[in-house]
């Protein structure tokens, strides 16, 4: 493996890796709102799960078994969201490194680079369908 010294080729080549990092923000938006909701899916939970101690009416007793259910369901799609959220990000630095090994080194992995940038996207886009974004109670409105 053979690098180029030429420092065109060289700035060239992080202008060309560089672009992806776009993608990265996004995402590190992204997990940071997941974060926010799964942090409210978790204190929703705890405040349903401490009113429902001791409560002798099977109806109310009922209501908050099936909100915690569904609080359940909601805290799992936040997991998967990041999750896949990690891995575009993962995915993204690898398209990274390998726009930026493709410029700077006498190597044929631009399919790599393509595998891995939408890959990167498709794991994005997913993270977006898991995304839990119905309001709790007592949520501020959109």
């Amino acid at each position: 493996m053979v690098f180029a010294i030429d420092t065109a080729t060289i700035t060239h080549a992080i202008q060309l890796a560089v672009a992806p990092v776009f993608l990265l923000t996004a995402v590190a938006g992204m997990i940071g709102a997941v974060a926010g909701r799964l942090a409210r899916i978790i204190d929703r939970a705890r405040l349903v799960e401490t009113r429902s101690q001791g409560e002798a009416d099977a109806g109310r007793l009922e209501r908050a078994r099936l909100e915690l259910q569904q609080l359940r369901l909601r805290g799992q799609l936040a997991n998967a969201c990041i999750a896949l959220l990690t891995c575009c990000s993962l995915l993204i630095g690898l398209t990274i490194i390998v726009l930026f090994l493709r410029e700077t080194a006498a190597m044929q992995i631009s399919g790599w680079a393509v595998a891995s940038f939408l890959l990167g996207v498709v794991c994005f886009m997913a993270a977006l369908l898991c995304f839990p974004g119905r309001n709790l109670p007592g949520d501020a409105p959109a």
